[in-house]
This record gives C-alpha cells, structure tokens and sequence, in this order.
C-alpha cells in the first residue's frame, strides 16, 4: 500500500482534498499530517493553501516545511494545490510583496481592478469554472480530455509565458492553470472541487511515478 501526506500547515483545504483523494485511489493510505516524520516517509505529497500567501507562507516557514518540500520535491511526486502552486513560485505581489519556494521561475501578479474580456469587465476573484488548454503528453492529464473545465478561486495569478506551464486558462489574460517540472505538479484550480476532470486528476496523482 501506498501513502499520500497531505501537508498540514494550517492553511488548505484539508477535508475536501483528503476526502477526493480517498474517494480515487485503491490501496493508498491518505494522511493529513503537520509531522514531518509521516510526510518523509510518503510516497507523494500534497502541498494545499488557501487564503494570503503571507500567512501560508509565515506558517510554512514556522513548521520548517520550507525546507521540508524542497527535500521531498528531489524524492517523490509532489502535488501543489491553488496557493501551494503560487507558494512555490519565487515571488508574490501579494501582502506588499512576498518570497516564496522558488521552485518554479516567475512571479504571482494581481489580476488587477479593471479587468476585461473585450468589452465586458471580469470580476476579481475569478471565481468558477474555466476550460483549461493543456500541454499535451504529461500523465496528469491522462484521460482528461483537453479544453475541460476546472473550478478557480483566485485573486492572483501566474502568467502563462512562465516556462513551467502545462496548462493554460484565460481570464482577461493568458494565466499558467498548471505548472510541472520534473516529479512536481501544481495546479492554481482546485480539483477537489472539479467534478468528474479534477477527480481524474487526483486519480493519475495517485498513480503517477514522478516522470514527465
């Protein structure tokens, strides 16, 4: 049997993803765990986040767990969910500006107030189901199809001309919907929350070895 940690750290939305998770997999253990002993010795991680990327990142760096996912990220597939993907960019235009994992190039950027789809204006946060582009051939696609839709909450955003970007939504601009690099996948939507699209998501996660 196989183990998936998701990282608690005080800001995510812990149920929902452990539940989803649970709901897909077959013969894998799903813990919810802020010990870094129980994270190691997962076969995956899940790095989730909700709320001010100033207070998710303060409280990941409380825990140690800045350290701690950039060891796990050189060892096993890690999953990163709406802030847990901005978290690992290296910077945020959030809160007056904020450093995060730097794991992946490029910053996270506020949609702004005067946000057009043409003539129409968009509301902030962009809240909803959106289709996503994806890069094709990454297994955390695998029988999703292309241009499905997926559920966001977001205020900020990462521009999809970030070299990371397997997936692409627009929302008056060109955004990055997921980012990957080597045995990392992160995602700005949330797929606990997807339906049938982010349910196959979890699915190949629970399956997936790391390799792009």
């Amino acid at each position: 049997m196989s183990t998936i940690a998701i990282i608690d750290y005080g800001m995510g939305n812990l149920h929902s993803v452990s539940k989803a998770i649970e709901h897909v997999s077959t013969n894998t253990k799903v813990v919810v765990s802020s010990d870094q002993h129980v994270i190691r010795s997962a076969d995956r991680v899940v790095l989730p986040g909700v709320g001010a990327i100033r207070d998710c990142m303060a409280e990941i760096k409380r825990l140690g767990f800045d350290e701690l996912v950039k060891e796990q990220v050189q060892q096993k597939p890690v999953l990163g969910i709406c802030v847990g993907m901005q978290a690992m960019m290296e910077h945020s235009q959030e809160n007056g500006g904020v450093d995060g994992l730097a794991l992946f190039e490029g910053e996270v950027e506020y949609f702004g107030d005067s946000l057009y789809d043409g003539e129409q204006r968009l509301k902030v946060p962009h809240m909803g189901w959106n289709q996503v582009k994806q890069s094709p051939g990454h297994p955390m696609w695998h029988n999703i199809d292309d241009l499905d839709r997926f559920y966001f909450v977001h205020s900020y955003y990462v521009s999809s001309s970030v070299n990371a970007a397997v997936g692409v939504t627009e929302y008056g601009k060109s955004i990055a919907a997921a980012v990957s690099k080597k045995n990392i996948f992160s995602v700005q939507f949330h797929p606990e929350k997807s339906q049938h699209a982010g349910l196959q998501l979890l699915k190949n996660f629970t399956e997936w070895d790391g390799v792009a």
